[in-house]
């Protein structure tokens, strides 16, 4: 039987995509590559109850996508680590730091870093985000690393220190490879004034958990078939076929292509145009991992300390989930050294890191998991890495159609990539179903 629309990819994207499609009358077909839905959002629960969040976590204010998705789902959103008692972590070789601002700024530093707030701040208040590519500084702020702005801005040493700190902690790119007005444009999408503000971004989380959101959305459906990895997506006016490694040819009247760029990439692709795929296939994902470990206390108040923190090692960041769940991230910098050695060695010197911040009894959790973004074959990646010139080389047809060929998800928007697969899932469906009603096919 053809399906009116195929998606492939069963993350948030390609179920916010395929649950609105439903409830607009078209019958579709949902191939996912794992074993399960959600993509980078994924959970186990333990003995007490506690659903612990491999993937995605944390939404914000700006996130009215996602959070929309979530009340109408019937969930719940509450106040996320932001809300933890305590301070910050800084963690360099020569020091460990709890505070505001680290032990190697002068004064002439907090000045500094002050002064390069606000270059950033005039250059994302002269961003449109509805009109990135119409910006009269687009080209030299593309070329130019966030790096360079920095520096041109009068940063001090240790301010360009602090700064890559908290671009490890993100684990989206280097500032020396991450292009000025990416990240500015990120700013002006996400809500932010000047640079990456936690209080703004990350200050709210599913309380049944993230990955429930994309269970829900699954639970609706009626047609998921899961370990279906697709090879070949052809595409034409007269229908369209998805063929799955497996040799399984489906069809339809559209297709939504809602996989990560690195997968995207690995598909066969014909019946769109050359400048679709360029722009496609010109985006690249931060190589990332992510370690969780769940411990009976958040141990960690007992010294003042809210579990975030920044760090020059392995690990770049730690944050906490919930109750007594510490996450991590391994950034694309460290990425290599990670997974290069053997999984009891990365076990053993993560934990012996988060003993480096919070003491030794972080070295004995009740478990721990590990998530290798980067060199998973569905994921290739952790969020979007806009290095210099990027944005021009993608170009404007990034985030948009070209029906019957639709696609979605966090590589196609601009900011939050739980948000960005929401988004841009929902919109795809939208477009989708405004044009079948223009042709006909779906009643």
């Amino acid at each position: 039987m053809k399906s009116d629309v195929i998606v492939v990819g069963a993350g948030l994207a390609g179920l916010s995509a395929a649950r609105d499609l439903a409830a607009g009358g078209a019958t579709v077909t949902v191939l996912e590559a794992r074993d399960r839905v959600g993509g980078r959002v994924e959970q186990v629960e333990l003995p007490d109850g506690r659903r612990v969040q491999l993937g995605g976590e944390v939404v914000g204010n700006a996130h009215t996508s996602y959070l929309g998705l979530v009340a109408e789902l019937g969930l719940t959103l509450v106040p996320s680590y932001v809300a933890e008692p305590g301070e910050i972590t800084r963690q360099v070789p020569e020091s460990v730091d709890v505070g505001t601002w680290p032990s190697w700024f002068t004064d002439s530093d907090i000045a500094s870093y002050e002064s390069v707030e606000a270059a950033l701040e005039k250059v994302v208040a002269s961003i449109e985000p509805t009109d990135p590519f119409g910006h009269p500084d687009l080209h030299r702020l593309d070329q130019l690393s966030f790096g360079d702005f920095l520096r041109e801005a009068g940063a001090t040493a240790a301010v360009l220190r602090a700064f890559d700190l908290v671009h490890l902690s993100l684990s989206d790119g280097s500032i020396e490879r991450q292009s000025t007005f990416a990240y500015a444009r990120k700013q002006a999408v996400g809500g932010g004034t000047a640079a990456y503000d936690v209080a703004e971004w990350e200050n709210q989380r599913v309380a049944e958990g993230s990955a429930t959101v994309a269970l829900t959305m699954a639970a609706g459906l009626s047609d998921v078939r899961l370990a279906s990895p697709v090879s070949r997506i052809a595409i034409a006016s007269t229908g369209c076929a998805v063929t799955t490694r497996a040799g399984e040819e489906i069809r339809a009247d559209a297709v939504v292509l809602a996989v990560p760029c690195g997968p995207a990439r690995d598909m066969e692709i014909i019946g769109v145009s050359d400048e679709r795929l360029t722009s496609l296939r010109r985006q690249r994902h931060a190589w990332a991992a992510k370690f969780v470990a769940a411990y009976d206390r958040p141990f960690w108040r007992d010294n003042g300390q809210n579990a975030l923190s920044e760090s020059e090692g392995v690990i770049g960041s730690t944050w906490p989930q919930q109750e007594g769940v510490l996450s991590a991230l391994v950034p694309p910098e460290r990425y290599a050294a990670f997974v290069a050695s053997d999984p009891d060695t990365r076990h053993r010197e993560a934990l012996e890191q988060l003993a480096g911040l919070y003491g030794d009894r972080a070295l004995t959790p009740m478990q721990t998991w590990t998530r290798l973004w980067g060199t998973d074959p569905w994921t290739q990646g952790y969020v979007t890495n806009w290095r210099p010139g990027d944005v021009e080389g993608v170009g404007p047809l990034h985030g948009t159609h070209e029906p019957p060929f639709y696609v979605c998800g966090s590589d196609q928007w601009v900011a939050g990539y739980m948000e960005g697969a929401v988004r841009t899932g929902r919109a795809a469906a939208r477009a989708v179903l405004k044009q079948a009603a223009l042709t006909g096919e779906v009643s």
